[in-house]
């Protein structure tokens, strides 16, 4: 991301999204907190939501300072795998 401004606001259903400051656009990044996530965070949902939207920003800051690799086609088995 740029050194544009940014701002982190709570729509009208509830989400917490990051957007452009002074922007009515669409969000950047919108985060939806289940009922059950919710209530456990209960007043600290804001300041959950800023964590994970910092996270976010270092983590695109970090692959930008990182070169590509190149892309090699290989023949690859298909198929369904659950990851945890």
């Amino acid at each position: 991301m740029s050194s544009e401004t940014y701002e982190i606001i709570e729509l009208s259903n509830g989400d917490v999204a990051l957007r452009r400051a002074g922007h009515k656009e669409d969000p950047l990044v919108r985060i939806h907190f289940s009922d059950e996530s919710l209530n456990f965070l209960r007043e600290h949902k804001i300041a959950i939501a800023r964590a994970m939207l910092e996270a976010g920003i270092e983590a695109v800051q970090d692959l930008s300072a990182i070169e590509p690799e190149p892309f090699e086609e290989e023949d690859v088995d298909i198929a369904e795998h659950t990851i945890h």
